[in-house]
């Protein structure tokens, strides 16, 4: 099986394998240095013997080197115990470098025991900068050799363990950019983990697929003021400092990521080991008197003040609420501000003790509609989990499946289908009963086909009683569906990363692999299949006779739910969190709508391009939304 990936070059991996089969493997591990050279800066390290080989522990880099791209290859062994063993990579000094390292403690139990984080000024911000792209699962031995392999260039790296031919973390977006500096290795001198076989080298040559357009959220609040900092013992951290001493302060303008972060460490540097203070300030016109839903999060204090009082005092540092917090920072926390008409200040005071000074801002009543979408309406918040809407052009009317995902256990078909005008009105809201969790739905000509736990049922749609049922064995999670043009029947089942066929009767697993791991929505167009990935976060197309899959449109984050056509040969994608794209034929990913900050969901929707109306389920948002889509 083939995947085929549009305008993207030969990965790294491959061309590397190429190399050593052509020039043997010595040529390929590059410049290998001792650690009793003279060329390491050591910093708490120390050579030791473990495992009959001669190794480093603690924290070592090349002062000799100046790398902007390559590969840093090194053995690691450690006990399990808690440690932070890995590479430091582009180090421009002891204050300023990349950092990718393992969390052997938290293998197999939690999705970050690799972690990459810039170091800035002295601060390893890993609280500020974790999921996609900064952090994944792996499982590591204990006491013995493991090979690490990382390969960056310009603003991406690459983690691979083991030698496995798939990389166990992908980094995106480095944050010290495409940057350069020496290599070298970070980790506890304290027996916990040794380091060996240690080699770099420069490489101009390394492929990287290209990163998904980064989608900033609405409502994010770029650009703040900062003040200098000061040390906590130095600030009343309780009252509202008042406008003379603010008025005094030297400011300066802080602009955010496209996620709303502000890294302090980007300003400013630690004083010592006493926490330190910075004040943030934001002014906000408003035309009325409004409440304003302020979503924030931050690292590891802070007071919140609106117009000079006192709204929220928190607390987030590391271990602080239990022994395994880890204090991450997110749009996490919420409060109501009370603006005046007129302008009104949001001030923050955040303090850092250790991980990470940032904070994040958004107005989470803030919604994007693009040029050529409109609400048209939106019914009650009376549906239970409403996850798929499909359109029964005969009848003039939509089915809503309930998928009621807070009794996901009930098996035995307490849930159901929802029956909706095109204006938004329910005609019945139980209309068929029995089903078991439903989700996905498709027309077999007129017959209705809807995805359950362990099958798919059809339904007359008549009546509304479900006539038949067809077991899918071995189901564990199945999701969406779709129908062929010769009646063959497509289900994801997203728990088993497989695509099922049901064709004449005869149930069969068509596709499987990690090429399509965790699918989810189907489409089809002609001879191709459309399917969301959700391992990767891409759109691909599997061609249905030769079942070759060509990748065409990753996006930064989300899941992938919905997938439609416009009617013109662009596809309209959903993904679940709240967002939905247009997709031309060459991948162009164009944003349509995003409800995020208010947290209503996108899920399995339908498009009637005849009316130009789309209409969406909300999950646990509980109501449908109908939209109008235009040119």
């Amino acid at each position: 099986m083939n995947v085929v990936r549009k305008n993207v070059p030969v990965p790294a991996c491959l061309y590397l394998l190429i190399l050593t089969i052509i020039f043997g493997a010595s040529s390929v591990r590059g410049d290998s240095v001792e650690f009793g050279s003279d060329r390491w800066v050591f910093r708490n390290a120390r050579v030791v013997e473990h495992l009959d080989r001669e190794c480093l522990m603690g924290f070592a880099y090349l002062e000799d080197v100046e790398l902007a791209d390559g590969v840093v290859e090194v053995d690691v062994a450690m006990t399990g115990a808690r440690s932070y063993p890995g590479i430091v990579f582009r180090v421009q000094s002891e204050q300023n470098y990349e950092r990718l390292y393992l969390r052997p403690h938290r293998a197999g139990l939690y999705p970050d025991a690799i972690q990459y984080t810039p170091v800035i000024n002295g601060i390893a911000g890993w609280q500020l900068y974790n999921g996609d792209g900064f952090t994944a699962a792996a499982e590591f031995p204990e006491n013995e050799w493991m090979h690490l392999r990382l390969e960056f260039s310009g603003s991406q790296a690459r983690l691979f363990i083991g030698g496995a031919a798939e990389p166990a973390l992908v980094i995106t977006g480095l944050k010290h950019g495409a940057s350069l500096g020496s290599v070298g290795l970070h980790g506890p001198a304290d027996g916990t983990a040794y380091f060996s076989n240690f080699s770099y080298t420069a490489r101009d040559d390394l492929e990287f697929y290209a990163p998904p357009p980064v989608d900033e959220p609405p409502g994010i609040m770029k650009e703040w003021e900062l003040s200098e900092s000061f040390r906590m013992g130095e600030v009343d951290l309780e009252n509202y400092p008042g406008s003379e001493w603010l008025d005094r302060l030297s400011w300066r303008t802080a602009e955010s990521e496209p996620s709303g972060l502000v890294d302090v460490a980007r300003y400013h540097r630690r004083s010592g080991r006493e926490p330190d203070v910075v004040f943030a300030r934001k002014i906000i016109d408003s035309d009325k008197e409004r409440i304003l839903k302020f979503g924030f999060g931050y690292s590891d204090y802070v007071n919140v003040f609106c117009n000079g009082r006192l709204i929220f005092t928190g607390g987030s540092a590391y271990r602080q609420r239990d022994p395994s917090f880890l204090g991450i920072v997110g749009l996490f926390d919420m409060v109501h501000l009370p603006f005046e008409k007129g302008p009104n200040e949001l001030l923050l005071m955040v303090v850092e003790s250790f991980g990470g000074w940032g904070f994040m801002g958004q107005d989470q009543d803030a919604v994007f509609y693009g040029p050529s979408i409109e609400e048209i309406g939106r019914t009650k918040k009376e549906f239970l989990f409403p996850e798929t809407a499909i359109y029964d052009a005969k009848r003039k009317v939509y089915y809503i499946s309930n998928y009621d995902a807070y009794h996901f256990s009930y098996t035995g078909g307490a849930q159901y289908l929802s029956k909706l005008s095109p204006e938004g009105e329910v005609i019945e809201m139980k209309w068929a009963m029995g089903l078991s969790n439903p989700t996905g739905m498709a027309w077999l000509k007129d017959r209705l086909i809807v995805v359950e736990r362990a099958g798919i049922a059809e339904v007359d749609v008549e009546t509304g009683e479900v006539v038949s049922r067809t077991t899918i064995p071995g189901a564990r999670f199945l999701n969406d569906i779709a129908v062929d043009g010769n009646g063959a029947i497509y289900v994801t089942d997203s728990s088993r990363h497989v695509i099922v066929r049901i064709k004449d009767g005869s149930v069969e697993e068509w596709l499987s692999g990690d090429a399509i791991a965790q699918p989810n929505g189907l489409h089809i167009i002609g001879g191709r299949l459309f399917v969301g990935t959700n391992s990767d976060v891409n759109v691909k197309a599997v061609d249905l006779g030769t079942k070759e899959i060509e990748a065409l449109v990753r996006f930064d984050r989300g899941i992938i739910d919905g997938i439609e056509d416009d009617g013109d040969g662009n596809l309209l994608v959903s993904l679940a969190g709240g967002r939905l794209f247009a997709v031309t034929p060459s991948g162009v990913q164009i944003k349509l709508l995003d409800t995020t900050p208010p947290g209503i969901s996108c899920a399995n929707f339908s498009y009637v391009s005849d009316l130009g109306l789309l209409v969406v389920p909300t999950l646990n948002d509980n109501r449908v939304m109908f939209y109008r889509l235009g040119e």
